[in-house]
């Protein structure tokens, strides 16, 4: 039986070698790529990402990435973004400025807000251990989370975050100083992790681990 294969989009702006290690710890056979015509032939898609979400766009956009992830995905084909890479399947950000996202998820990306519900300043940005709750009662079975246990903890590094326009998309929350923060989305074979699996330790191999069965 063979490995599972794994493509890792290079675009110059993610931790590739810690995401790399990781997936195959798992089990996977991973190939790291910026070839459109290599990523095209992928079984599986991570897309990684540490930075501003403009820059990322720019440099998805001067390889020529834009359209073939949007195909790779509407032919059903499994995508995982991490962090940044997460942020960059929505339909636009706010960082510094508006810029267009891949528009594979309904919603937008804005900045945590530096003060909470109670008034009290926020802490930014966002990082550390948190723990991981299922969005308004969602159930995790069958989902990349199927073998997490509600108040399992990933870490998270980021000062903006996902805000879906649907609500069945958003699978799991953290919280923040300063309120929920959407953790995990999931639309068919599209999916996505605010934190880094890669540096979640056993919970998020076990995610990644999940995400190879897809």
């Amino acid at each position: 039986m063979r490995p599972p294969e794994v493509t890792i989009i290079d675009y110059g702006m993610g931790n590739l070698l810690s995401v790399q290690r990781a997936l195959e710890h798992v089990g996977a056979k991973v190939l790291v790529s910026a070839d459109p015509q290599l990523i095209r032939l992928a079984d599986r898609i991570v897309l990684p990402g540490v930075g501003a979400f403009p820059y990322a766009m720019e440099e998805l956009a001067r390889r020529g990435l834009v359209a073939v992830i949007r195909e790779i995905a509407n032919r059903g084909t499994p995508l995982l973004g991490i962090c940044l890479g997460m942020q960059l399947l929505f339909e636009k950000s706010t960082e510094f400025g508006e810029t267009a996202g891949l528009a594979l998820l309904p919603g937008s990306v804005v900045e945590i807000p530096s003060q909470g519900a109670d008034g009290q300043p926020n802490k930014l940005p966002h990082i550390g251990w948190k723990a991981l709750h299922p969005f308004n009662s969602c159930c995790w079975e069958g989902t990349v989370l199927a073998d997490i246990n509600p108040g399992e903890a990933a870490y998270f590094v980021h000062s903006f975050m996902a805000q879906p326009s649907q609500a069945l998309l958003r699978i799991a929350d953290c919280q923040s100083s300063g309120g929920a923060i959407t953790a995990v989305v999931s639309n068919k074979n599209v999916l996505g992790c605010q934190f880094h699996p890669e540096k979640s330790g056993n919970v998020g191999l076990k995610i990644l681990r999940r995400f190879l069965m897809l």
